[in-house]
């Protein structure tokens, strides 16, 4: 069965800007101590959410000196678990925006496995491959792309600040795309997939 989604005109979709901050690089053995996702729906923004996390674990010093979270930053902040069902409201019947987004699902995949719940099959769009195959950068990291476009890149490796530049690094797209003639999700799934015509 098609995904109705995709038949919905871009201005009419809910989009999801979301990123994590983690203790390390393996969601396996590591885990998320900050996460911020802001929804939106063309320029009106609808909602946010942005905490630290008590990972449970140690921050390592050289992870600490990337996004400038401690443990004693997140000692008291909530567990993942507490804020499940939040993250879980704010997502619902969205369409997912990050910068290298499978790195954030990966940890938000084991986050929800570890509580026993499974994170939810939603479309995804990775500003990170935006950028590669319709950009042109001296690199695709997200302060670079960010920079390239006249975006403040303030507080870059904190959640919220990340979330903000996709989402705006997103919108930079959209208007790439509408004048390419792109006008529904399934048209920018199949730009992006090199399907289109």
């Amino acid at each position: 069965m098609p995904n109705l989604t995709f038949c919905k005109f871009i201005e009419d979709i809910v989009f999801t800007s979301i990123d994590v901050e983690t203790t390390g690089l393996s969601p396996s053995n590591s885990r998320i101590c900050e996460i911020a996702a802001i929804t939106f729906q063309g320029a009106e923004r609808k909602n946010d959410f942005s905490t630290l996390i008590n990972p449970e674990t140690v921050i390592p010093c050289e992870v600490s000196q990337i996004h400038g979270i401690t443990d004693a930053m997140v000692f008291q902040s909530p567990k993942f678990w507490e804020v499940i069902h939040k993250l879980m409201a704010i997502m619902e019947g969205t369409v997912l925006v990050g910068h290298n987004i499978k790195f954030d699902i990966k940890f938000l995949e084991m986050e929800f496995k570890r509580v026993g719940m499974k994170f939810p099959e939603l479309t995804v769009i990775d500003t990170l491959e935006l950028a590669r195959k319709f950009g042109k950068f001296s690199n695709n990291k997200l302060g670079t792309v960010a920079r390239g476009l006249g975006i403040s890149v303030d507080g870059w490796h904190r959640a919220l600040n990340d979330v903000i530049m996709a989402q705006k690094i997103f919108e930079h797209f959209i208007i790439i795309f509408k004048k390419d003639g792109i006008v529904t999700l399934g048209d920018m799934i199949r730009k992006i997939n090199g399907d289109w015509k």
